[in-house]
């Protein structure tokens, strides 16, 4: 099968033999799929950091569930996510959340262009993101299919109903900017994943939770 041009979000990667690792990405046209890469100069394993948004030709394996890639190239340097780690700790928390939260293979437009759009905000940020993850939960839920409700969300809530319910209300701007405690921000972000899981009816054990709460205790 000949190679096809195609945009992939970076989710993460698992060690494949000496020379290869399967890359998890999230694509326009395929969803959630893992392709087989072999890494080496033309390969660097810095082009597959968790959110980077890269240009890849895939091709199917006629063999296997497991398709090929090559021939990448960043689409977007991410300057400002790549010299910041507090940055770089969310990315890698949006990314294991999408990979455990979106069902392989399942193709969504509108999905990859939200991460994308939402990755490139990250990036120009230049202060006022302690809370973008608990936004990005929000409005992932949304595009998901189960935007949360102030009656929805409040089995979730637990002490955090107040806070999460101003979130939903506020401009993102001002939700951006949104005064919150390390605890705080930390219990939102529970109770949102306790939702998303409920909903995707997807067990989400973000392990990646336990270092962003560190970053922005």
């Amino acid at each position: 099968m000949n190679a096809e041009a195609c945009g992939l979000i970076i989710l993460g990667h698992t060690k494949f033999g000496e020379n290869s690792v399967v890359v998890h990405t999230l694509s326009e046209k395929f969803g959630r799929r893992g392709f087989l890469v072999r890494t080496g100069k033309k390969a660097p394993m810095s082009l597959f950091l968790p959110m980077n948004i890269i240009e890849a030709e895939v091709r199917e394996n006629p063999k296997s569930t497991l398709w090929y890639a090559g021939g990448f190239s960043l689409r977007h340097p991410l300057s400002g996510i790549r010299g910041n780690i507090s940055k770089n700790t969310i990315a890698m928390f949006l990314a294991e959340v999408l990979f455990r939260a979106v069902r392989e293979g399942a193709a969504d437009e509108g999905l990859f262009h939200f991460c994308e759009r939402s990755i490139l905000t990250l990036d120009t940020l230049g202060s006022d993101y302690a809370n973008f993850h608990l936004m990005f939960l929000l409005e992932l839920a949304g595009v998901m299919g189960f935007a949360p409700t102030f009656d929805s969300i409040a089995p979730f809530a637990g002490d955090y109903l107040k806070p999460i319910r101003t979130l939903m209300e506020i401009p993102f701007p001002e939700a951006l900017a949104m005064p919150l405690s390390g605890s705080a921000r930390s219990g939102i972000c529970s109770s949102l994943l306790r939702y998303l899981e409920y909903y995707s009816e997807t067990p989400l054990n973000v392990r990646s939770l336990d270092v962003l709460r560190e970053v922005f205790a």
